[in-house]
């Protein structure tokens, strides 16, 4: 009888119960200070920082020491403020947490970190962040900045706004990418921007339509804008925006200006790779149940990393020629 009492008032605890913070975090008990803050900061969505070099990559700067420097800094940057934005976004979200059968684990939803050593945090990591930003440019630490600020808008209210949370959230996708060029100062490619939007765009409504269809009846208690949306609408809205991806990235690699940059039309070679990354993305949504986390997504299905990592190299190889890695 002694030991079916504390059994008993541990099952009363109920995760999904704001009363009860510190019963989600039962699932992750023994995890230190440190690591709890570590995983507020989500490294595990820092992949979504390899915009950064994108500049880099198609500015044809990959071989330039310095601007090889400036843009592994650039990422540094954007991990850190990704991380103050996490931050902002559990610290005000962690009651709606609460009631999320996997945020429910996140550290400051749980209870493992108070609101207050989260944002003492969030405002340490900003300065440091921002403030390497400034080293790599006064132009950098602007649109640093602008990402932060739009992110942090994002948190507190944009995310409640029926279509611009979306686009909000693309935006964010966006600013990568440019603070990439800018970091390693070369021009922001029109095409850049208009590819990263709409990839962005058919990851956010992907993960909007996985939410609403995951949460079911509670999706709206989660997060209120989701009552706006429908499984039928999204799939309309996706289904723009993937033939918009697709027609856009194909264009782009016949483009004369791209011609014209890279000596030859051959990037149109690696048009099979978004092509099939695309679909493959669009069955684990609709036949999986996935699409919630893509970054999570991106690591653990093994085509899906393993298409991404051939396009990188196709285009990297395409780019430069494969005698530039080859010494004499």
């Amino acid at each position: 009888m002694g030991r079916t009492a504390p059994l008993m008032a541990r099952s009363s605890a109920n995760p999904a119960n704001p009363a009860h913070p510190a019963s989600a975090g039962e699932r992750v008990r023994g995890r230190s200070l440190a690591a709890a803050l570590l995983v507020s900061l989500r490294p595990n969505q820092w992949t979504k920082n390899v915009l950064v070099f994108a500049g880099l990559i198609f500015g044809k700067k990959l071989l330039d020491p310095s601007a090889l420097k400036a843009s592994w800094m650039a990422f540094g940057v954007f991990c850190l403020l990704s991380g103050v934005v996490y931050i902002v976004n559990d610290v005000r979200d962690r009651e709606a947490d609460r009631l999320h059968p996997r945020k429910c684990r996140r550290p400051i939803a749980a209870g493992d970190v108070t609101p207050a050593v989260a944002l003492v945090l969030a405002g340490l990591l900003a300065t440091i962040a921002l403030a390497t930003a400034m080293l790599v440019s006064g132009r950098f630490f602007l649109v640093s900045l602008s990402y932060v600020v739009l992110l942090i808008l994002y948190s507190t209210s944009l995310k409640h706004v029926v279509i611009l949370d979306a686009l909000t959230l693309s935006t964010g996708f966006v600013i990568r990418a440019w603070a990439g060029a800018v970091a390693v100062d070369v021009k922001m490619s029109h095409w850049l921007l208009l590819l990263t939007l709409l990839g962005a765009l058919f990851l956010a409504l992907s993960k909007r339509r996985a939410e609403l269809v995951s949460l079911a009846d509670d999706a709206t208690q989660h997060r209120p804008s989701l009552a706006e949306y429908s499984p039928y609408l999204l799939d309309q809205m996706i289904s723009v925006v993937t033939a918009s991806t697709l027609l856009a990235y194909a264009l782009y690699t016949i483009d004369a200006e791209t011609i014209a940059k890279f000596g030859d039309d051959r990037l149109v070679w690696t048009v099979p790779f978004p092509l099939y990354g695309i679909f493959r993305y669009l069955y684990l949504v609709h036949k999986r149940e996935g699409g919630g986390n893509p970054s999570e997504i991106l690591l653990t299905d093994r085509p899906l990393l393993a298409c991404a990592v051939l396009w990188g190299i196709a285009v990297v190889l395409l780019v430069y020629g494969p005698s530039t890695f080859v010494r004499p």
